[in-house]
């Protein structure tokens, strides 16, 4: 299968730079190129790539809103932020939008070509140990919310049983499957089995915007 993916940034250097970098490789090709948040919307949903490579900070629409939005308007499209600093609002932003993940702008080719595939194959690039650090950082951004057994939670988490919402808290503390299965005595495929209808009962695309949901909901609370 080739991943179409839509290149988005202000810099044409790095535009032609990632353009040439994918066109190596035979399963990738860029259909397009936007150099602004509208323009990717725009094109995104004429489109209707695999994966978007969506720069954060442009003038106008930045790469926050045009996230939603391509979110929104093409779901089966897979959202890869760059950003410039490790652990900035704006990756924090960009995920809570529901991007699948973030990279650095210095990352190396062979592993941006990794993530992009991850992505397009439905996986999300950001650890989990990442993603909670991102929220523990940004703790004050976050809604108010019931706290843990309130009010607030029982109304989010109200599909899921028990287990499921045990899973999830392990999941939200940055545990791999098989250190949840070790933790709560379960076997490793058990584990990724009551994730699995997790993120099936909340709507959720995987396992990131799970540790989001936790922290949003109120299951877990930032240290």
């Amino acid at each position: 299968m080739t991943v179409r993916v839509l290149l988005v940034d202000d810099e044409e250097l790095l535009r032609v730079a990632f353009g040439m970098i994918l066109r190596a490789e035979p399963d990738m090709e860029p259909v397009g190129e936007a150099a602004d948040g509208e323009s990717a919307v725009r094109l995104a949903r004429r489109l209707r790539p695999d994966v978007v490579l969506m720069d954060v900070r442009m003038p106008g629409t930045d790469g926050i809103e045009a996230t939603r939005r391509v979110l929104q308007e093409s779901p089966e499209s897979r959202v890869l932020v760059l950003t410039t600093f490790d652990l900035d609002a704006y990756a924090f932003d960009a995920l809570r939008a529901g991007a699948a993940g973030f990279l650095l702008k210095n990352t190396r080719p062979r592993e941006l070509l990794t993530a992009i595939r991850e992505v397009a194959s439905g996986d999300a690039v950001v650890s989990p140990r990442i993603t909670r650090r991102l929220l523990e950082q940004f703790a004050h951004q976050l809604p108010a919310a019931g706290g843990t057994g309130g009010t607030a939670v029982d109304e989010g988490l109200g599909p899921l049983t028990p287990r499921e919402r045990e899973v999830l808290v392990q999941v939200a503390r940055g545990l791999t499957n098989a250190e949840i299965a070790e933790a709560i005595g379960l076997a490793e495929p058990t584990v990724k089995k009551h994730l699995g209808k997790v993120l099936a009962k909340l709507g959720l695309r995987d396992r990131t915007q799970a540790v989001i949901f936790a922290y949003e909901s109120g299951l877990v609370r930032p240290r």
